[in-house]
């Protein structure tokens, strides 16, 4: 995004809402995070197409040992990029990891890069969070872009609900209205 250059003033673009989808590892177990998720949905819903797509997660007892945590992530990783390759196959799909080493930003630089990629033409985001254990090669393999939003591990239930508030915030900021700092 150059400086001075106009953001996108409407949420629409090209007449269609932008499309966001989560891709995510298993369910909320607490509702507290099911509400805050529900509450950033509903915001979302004047800027985009959000879809939140869980797929299931494997058990991870205590003591799992790191060729256990491997397979799990295989799993999870399987399940993940099955559902990318009949959903996200096309040009116009970003598919977006997020990843202890992914790339860091601040908010504003978040909301330009969301603003780039829809004047190149993407219509539609994929962030994709892992389970517990994280994402499996393969899938950071597929992402086009990876992301962090910290060097702090969270757990993955919560980075479903900070993405969501990130993505809500880049859409104000994009659309040039007012959010708290």
């Amino acid at each position: 995004m150059i400086p001075g250059e106009p953001l996108w003033r409407f949420p629409r673009f090209f007449g269609e809402y932008m499309k966001i989808t989560i891709l995510c590892v298993g369910k909320f177990k607490e509702k507290y995070w099911a509400d805050a998720a529900a509450e950033y949905t509903k915001r979302l819903s004047r800027y985009c197409s959000l879809r939140i797509v869980e797929v299931p997660d494997e058990a991870t007892p205590e003591n799992a040992s790191e060729k256990l945590e491997m397979q799990i992530r295989e799993k999870e990783g399987d399940r993940l990029l099955a559902w990318l390759e009949r959903n996200a196959p096309d040009p116009s799909a970003l598919v977006v990891a997020l990843a202890i080493k992914g790339k860091t930003m601040d908010s504003v630089k978040f909301a330009g890069t969301v603003a780039d990629d829809m004047s190149r033409g993407i219509s539609h985001i994929v962030f994709v969070i892992g389970g517990s254990l994280g994402l499996s090669d393969g899938v950071l393999k597929r992402a086009q872009k990876k992301l962090s939003f910290s060097e702090f591990t969270f757990p993955h239930q919560l980075m479903r609900v900070i993405l969501l508030e990130q993505v809500y915030r880049a859409f104000r900021i994009i659309n040039r209205q007012p959010y708290h700092k």
